[in-house]
């Protein structure tokens, strides 16, 4: 594989549901995603063989995982365990810059239906 230069802003946005939306660059065994979920946006339990590092640029995400609630906001850094489930819900509008490994197939195939529910947190 040749190395790939692109501009953020030419990565098209792909719009998962009304309250979900992602960009994102795949290498050979990593990739980079911006995700940008409204308040109250549900990312229902799944699991994946990628190992998976959440930085939350803006905003708060609240995940459940291994019997526990972590709030991950602005600033802060959550790693993920390969195969770990795990649900989050978007407390406030957020931005979070997520880093796979291996590769998240399902999302490059567009075998993710899960992400594109549009499940909304009731309160």
């Amino acid at each position: 594989m040749t190395h790939t230069f692109t501009s953020w802003d030419a990565v098209p946005l792909e719009s998962m549901s009304e309250l979900i939306s992602r960009k994102f660059v795949a290498g050979e065994k990593a990739m980079l995603a911006h995700i940008y979920l409204k308040k109250d946006a549900v990312v229902p339990e799944h699991h994946h063989e990628s190992e998976q590092i959440t930085f939350i640029v803006q905003g708060a995400l609240k995940f459940e995982l291994e019997g526990r609630e972590v709030i991950v906001r602005t600033g802060e850094v959550l790693v993920i365990p390969s195969n770990v489930p795990h649900r989050a819900v978007a407390l406030e509008d957020t931005v979070d810059i997520d880093v796979f490994s291996p590769l998240r197939m399902d999302w490059i195939n567009k075998d993710d239906a899960y992400l594109r529910r549009g499940e909304r947190e009731r309160t």
